[in-house]
């Protein structure tokens, strides 16, 4: 998009009729109290501008009420260094839900901020991925991942572990994830999807697919077949019925009532949606804030209630969902944006009495690190930030009405010492206090907390920094590495040394790619990096192009041919390891998951005479299957970043690892989880098999009740073993 035309606040298509336009926003002065879902409802009901034809949306969704699961089912083993994050604050901030792996999965807890005392809301086994606490402090919501695969439903709980209800995603093949609350408390939005057709795409993988060279060895114990896991079917891509994306698709967001007293409201519905999520509410409830788009193209979106109309829209940055938070009055939208801008910086949009864009405002930046995280206070005059310098978090606090200043203006910036390098999510704990979630080279996630000004003390349920690994062996600090490309783009990356090896020693050495390809690597503790280098194995983990952190430019660097770039970045990187001294050129690996899973693929056939051997993990292998058999929304939104599944099937046939899988030379290990949805298994199959076909040593170990991100700490364990058992074999030697 040319930069003038992103220079202006743009407004939705369309004309909206006479009357819907001259409907002036009520001030929040004429609503002292926050309006209610029931007093919402006629509102949000009204009949939709002339001409605006009703939009196709998912079913609003039916609570199920469910039986009480507080407290542990079965004799739980408490793990001593466990994870503690994601925490949102009940509305005094005296007490804290968050989710924690102690009982060997990702739960709900809570508990109070200053005592060790806590308690299990839902001890079923399901892993938890997000928490929010309601305002009015009786409700807790959170989503969970039934399974362990890919889908979501939202649930609600009080907070003394009673009322447990599915809200949003109970019937099979749906899903559903949190929005933001009502100010006052009465609603949560939750954005469902529409009913896709989820019969399989293809038929269970034949018992005998890898029977040409001998069954394919699974680490861990004999094929898991429950009767529900299928893959999806070989696609003839040259035929032209071929799919180019699974059918259905289409997102609605609705504010529900978790008392169940009011009908659910329909917010917005989008077809061929990427994303749907509403992050705030006005607080007379006239304005809704939406956070909408594919990777690469996300938006801000403020959207009139009464009659659904868009009022403006805006560009953002991808990252953290909760982009931004309007002010007490309405008339101002404060975001996190990267509109016409290298990096994210703080903007405040200024809105008039409709809702429309009046200025846009940059109110604060920095030049060469970007805004990650923006968190407002509960009275709405306090902004929190969390700027990424080069992988690591500062946090400033300032205000943001303050006293003799414009509305849209905020107050000198006041900087918070971190104890740890990351933060991974800050949220409001009631009038001048904070919860802080962090993770760092030498900790476990954990939660912080604190008043204003005063230092932030760890939560007592939060594991100690000492109890991150078991005694003698400690976790590594890894030091900065930056080179060039072959093309000249600056590169960066961590370098973890196994410890106890001589300064010029040449050591085995794991290229490690992160997944995203967004996604950034940070200076946190990683265990399966401690396990590597407890093997004696050395560590990179690069920032190839594509990632974020390093502006906007870096990030969009592989769109198109310039994933090929992308490529070539991880040989360059590995020349750099060798040449800079610690890695043994004749003893070395590529390894990652998710998108670093693709690019482990593509390496080992594009680059095999660099490494012995790879571990790709939840990997894409051949981007036309993938487009084929991922969720229809998680295809809507890559096709920014890889090609349109149609009108660019040369390209990602020609960036498909499996179109050039007769290069590979060396053995490879894949992993996947059974019910990944998100990258299907059948991924890793189908380069599994063709390896096993040409000859070349290849197993696959499958995760029973894991999706995309595996979550259960045995998974965790027994992917971390079998993947060091594997490398430390063929490297070692």
């Amino acid at each position: 998009m040319a930069a003038d035309a992103r220079n202006q606040v743009t407004h939705e298509a369309g004309t909206p009729a006479p009357e819907a336009a001259a409907t002036a926003r009520p001030s929040a002065a004429a609503h002292p109290g926050a309006p209610g879902l029931a007093a919402l409802a006629p509102l949000l009901s009204d009949a939709r501008p002339a001409g605006v034809q009703e939009p196709d949306c998912a079913a609003a969704p039916v609570p199920v009420p469910l039986p009480g699961a507080g407290g542990p089912r079965d004799a739980v083993t408490r793990l001593h260094a466990h994870g503690c994050w994601y925490p949102s604050a009940s509305a005094d901030g005296t007490e804290a839900a968050f989710i924690c792996d102690r009982g060997g999965v990702p739960q709900l807890w809570a508990g109070p901020v200053d005592g060790s005392e806590v308690r299990l809301l839902d001890s079923s086994p399901d892993p938890v991925k997000e928490v929010s606490w309601s305002p009015d402090g009786r409700w807790i919501a959170y989503t969970t991942a039934p399974g362990g695969g890919e889908h979501t439903r939202v649930l609600c709980v009080r907070p003394d572990g009673t009322g447990r209800r599915i809200l949003a995603g109970a019937d099979p093949g749906s899903s559903a994830y949190l929005g933001c609350w009502t100010h006052d408390g009465s609603a949560v939005a939750v954005t469902a999807t529409a009913h896709a057709h989820l019969d399989p795409v293809g038929a269970p993988l034949p018992t005998d697919w890898a029977d040409r060279d001998g069954r394919a060895t699974l680490l861990g114990g004999a094929r898991y077949d429950s009767g529900q896991r299928t893959a999806p079917a070989p696609v003839d891509l040259r035929a032209p019925e071929a799919p180019a994306v699974r059918p259905g698709g289409g997102l609605s967001a609705y504010l529900i009532d978790p008392d169940g007293l009011a009908s659910p409201v329909l917010l917005a519905t989008e077809t061929h949606a990427a994303t749907l999520r509403v992050c705030d509410l006005s607080r007379d409830g006239t304005l809704a804030l939406l956070r909408r788009g594919p990777r690469g193209r996300r938006e801000a979106v403020v959207q009139r209630t009464v009659d659904s109309v868009t009022t403006c829209t805006m560009p953002v940055a991808d990252g953290d969902p909760w982009i931004g938070r309007f002010s007490p009055d309405g008339l101002t939208l404060w975001l996190r944006s990267d509109a016409d801008r290298e990096y994210a910086a703080l903007f405040a949009v200024t809105l008039d009495a409709d809702g429309g864009p009046r200025e846009r405002t940059v109110v604060l930046q920095r030049d060469d690190q970007e805004l990650e995280l923006l968190a407002m206070a509960h009275d709405g005059r306090t902004a929190a930030l969390v700027w990424n310098a080069q992988g690591a978090g500062e946090l400033e606090l300032v205000e943001t009405s303050p006293a003799h200043h414009a509305p849209d203006s905020a107050g000198p910036p006041r900087p918070v010492s971190l104890p740890h390098e990351v933060v991974t999510r800050v949220v409001a704990a009631g009038p001048g206090r904070m919860l802080l979630a962090l993770s760092g080279s030498q900790r476990r996630p954990g939660v912080w907390w604190a008043h204003e000004g005063v230092s932030l003390l760890r939560t007592p349920w939060s594991s100690r920094d000492q109890d991150a690994v078991l005694p003698g062996r400690p976790p590594v600090r890894p030091v900065p590495l930056r080179l060039a490309a072959r093309d000249g783009l600056p590169l960066s990356g961590w370098y973890y040394r196994a410890p106890g090896r001589a300064p010029g020693d040449p050591a085995p050495c794991v290229i490690h790619l992160h997944g995203g390809p967004e996604e950034q690597e940070r200076p946190v503790f990683n265990p399966l990096y401690h396990e590597l280098l407890g093997r004696g194995l050395d560590v990179f983990a690069p920032d190839v192009r594509g990632s974020s952190g390093h502006g906007r430019s870096f990030v969009d660097a592989d769109l198109g041919t310039g994933r090929f770039a992308a490529m070539d970045d991880v040989a360059d990187c590995i020349a750099h390891a060798v040449t800079a001294g610690p890695a043994d050129p004749t003893r070395l690996a590529v390894m990652g998951r998710s998108y670093g899973g693709y690019l482990t693929f593509a390496s080992l056939v594009r680059h095999p005479e660099l490494f012995r051997t790879g571990v790709a993990v939840c990997g894409m292998s051949d981007l036309l299957t993938f487009f084929a058999g991922t969720e229809p929304w998680i295809a809507e939104s890559a096709m920014y970043k890889y090609g349109h599944p149609e009108h660019d099937r040369a390209l990602l046939h020609a960036l498909s690892p499996m179109s050039r899988v007769d290069a590979l030379r060396v053995p490879l290990l894949a992993v996947h989880g059974e019910h990944d949805t998100n990258v299907p298994p059948g991924e890793s199959e189908q380069f599994v098999r063709a390896a096993r076909e040409r000859g070349i040593p290849a197993e696959l170990l499958t995760l029973r009740d894991e999706g995309h991100d595996f979550l259960r700490v045995d998974s965790r364990r027994l992917f971390r073993r079998a993947a060091a058992d594997w490398l430390e074999r063929h490297l070692r030697g």
